[in-house]
């Protein structure tokens, strides 16, 4: 809780000195927060996959701290435990996105938490650089997304953020876009090197741009996506 405290005291002096307040990676949080104004929507709920930390790194802790709330999907146990603890209102589920019949899968947790993964290619990838290690492998639970979506959800979330390292594509191809359509995605869309070959992942981009959305902003590690129609209505 002081921790909690902290935080909202340093958005007190970032709205007096005049100042943004970010815990994105990069300021996607305040990319989407611009959308959410020019659209016109007050009412924010989100999906946070691969949430990773209540507030570190996170692209939906500033819509939190704004009073909004939504659901956190993290595998990691430990990570779970803190969302939950510092983010009460918001729901909190220790599982993975299933994008198949499987009920669970094995969960390779990496030095850096932040590299987490359910791919046994990308977390022996890490490994090879030297820097990273497989410090444990967990039986998660896999739940699909539209599951979740029902059960938690009143219509569609208007923000998914999506970060699962490797398996972004897959959950993607699961939303049901045609009956749920959240207006804002930010998902990352560049593979994670140690020697500077990281590739962008245009397969990605090129599927959310077929299915009617467009891409407002790009990071270079993350691509936030637009619904074309709602942003095409804006006044």
């Amino acid at each position: 809780m002081k921790i909690i405290k902290k935080i909202k005291d340093m958005v007190r002096l970032s709205q007096i000195e005049d100042k943004k307040l970010s815990f994105s990676q990069c300021g996607e949080d305040l990319i989407v927060e611009f959308i959410f104004d020019a659209v016109k929507m007050k009412n924010i709920s989100y999906l946070d996959i691969g949430a990773h930390h209540p507030f570190y790194l996170s692209n939906t802790y500033l819509f939190y701290l704004k009073g909004q709330k939504g659901v956190c999907v993290e595998p990691d146990p430990l990570l779970y435990e803190k969302i939950r603890e510092n983010r009460p209102r918001d729901i909190s589920l220790n599982i993975g996105i299933g994008v198949s019949n499987v009920s669970e899968a094995d969960f390779y947790v990496m030095t850096s938490p932040s590299l987490n993964t359910f791919s046994i290619e990308d977390a022996e990838r890490y490994q090879e650089y030297g820097t990273q290690r497989i410090e444990k492998i967990l039986k998660i639970p896999l739940v699909p997304v539209n599951e979740i979506l029902t059960k938690y959800f009143r219509g569609p979330p208007q923000f998914v953020s999506l970060d699962v390292e490797g398996l972004d594509m897959q959950i993607l191809k699961t939303f049901d876009l045609s009956a749920c359509r959240p207006t804002v995605f930010c998902v990352e869309t560049l593979t994670y090197t140690e020697n500077n070959t990281e590739e962008k992942l245009n397969d990605i981009i090129e599927y959310m741009c077929g299915n009617n959305y467009m891409v407002y902003a790009d990071t270079y590690i993350n691509t936030i996506f637009v619904d074309k129609e709602i942003w095409n209505k804006r006044s």
